[in-house]
């Protein structure tokens, strides 16, 4: 879409219906203390957002997403695309699985459900099963290092500035856990931090600490019993972060 037709398209729907809160995200936004979650389900945070704010919702997403996963989103997903001209505000709610220890390539586990015949991928999803956590205390590589991660954010806020350079985009600083498929390993999760708060300075694209949102609801014993899924606290801390944020970049 050109840049002006999307500026005459965003016009019209302000005229005409609520802002779009976007968010493009991995499995953290929409699923809870027991697993996952429908796109419209009112206690996962995009939505008690949505619902603070008056706004719709539009969730992108799906478990294990990188940001690398989010920017191939934005550029090929025509949902995005019909979202972008009405939103509001686009959350880049990724960089958490970025973080995770992947001794094991991530190709690879994305590749298993192409195994055939079932017998053999049954057998090498259980192979990579056991190596996963025991190989993760190793703490690295991480799936995505972090100044790829933030390559691909700046990629994504460039493409949209290109569109709408009045469109505020937030994004997040990765969440914590407690899973023992990653064995309870997080030490690439520093790293990403600092690399993202320096992206943030340069760009002053404002990000919510996820981590300092959920640690408490993931320590807990409320939260999914994974170990890196939240429970209701969790997502009602990191609603209460987001829309704060999104009051002051309005």
């Amino acid at each position: 879409m050109a840049r002006d037709e999307s500026a005459e398209v965003a016009q019209g729907a302000s005229a005409t219906g609520r802002p779009v809160l976007l968010v493009i995200a991995d499995s953290l936004s929409y699923f809870g203390p027991k697993g996952g979650l429908p796109a419209d389900h009112p206690q996962i945070w995009p939505n008690l957002v949505g619902a603070e704010l008056d706004w719709d919702v539009e969730i992108v997403g799906r478990i294990g997403w990188t940001c690398r996963d989010a920017y191939w989103a934005l550029i090929g997903d025509p949902r995005v695309w019909a979202a972008v001209p009405r939103a509001g505000a686009v959350v880049f709610a990724v960089g958490g699985m970025d973080t995770l220890p992947s001794p094991l390539p991530t190709a690879l586990r994305e590749l298993i459900r192409y195994v055939r015949p079932p017998a053999l991928r049954r057998s090498v999803r259980a192979t990579y099963t056991w190596l996963q956590p025991k190989l993760s205390k190793l703490g690295r590589p991480v799936a995505l290092p972090p100044k790829v991660s933030v390559d691909y954010l700046e990629q994504s806020r460039e493409a949209l500035a290109q569109l709408r350079p009045e469109l505020p985009v937030v994004a997040v600083l990765p969440s914590v856990h407690n899973c023992a498929a990653y064995g309870r390993v997080h030490s690439g999760r520093a790293r990403a931090v600092k690399a993202l708060r320096a992206w943030s300075a340069r760009t002053s694209v404002p990000l919510v600490d996820l981590g300092e949102a959920v640690r408490d609801n993931i320590f807990s014993g409320e939260a999914n019993p994974d170990g890196i899924h939240w429970g209701w606290a969790g997502h009602t801390a990191v609603a209460n972060a987001m829309v704060k944020t999104l009051q002051e970049v309005r």
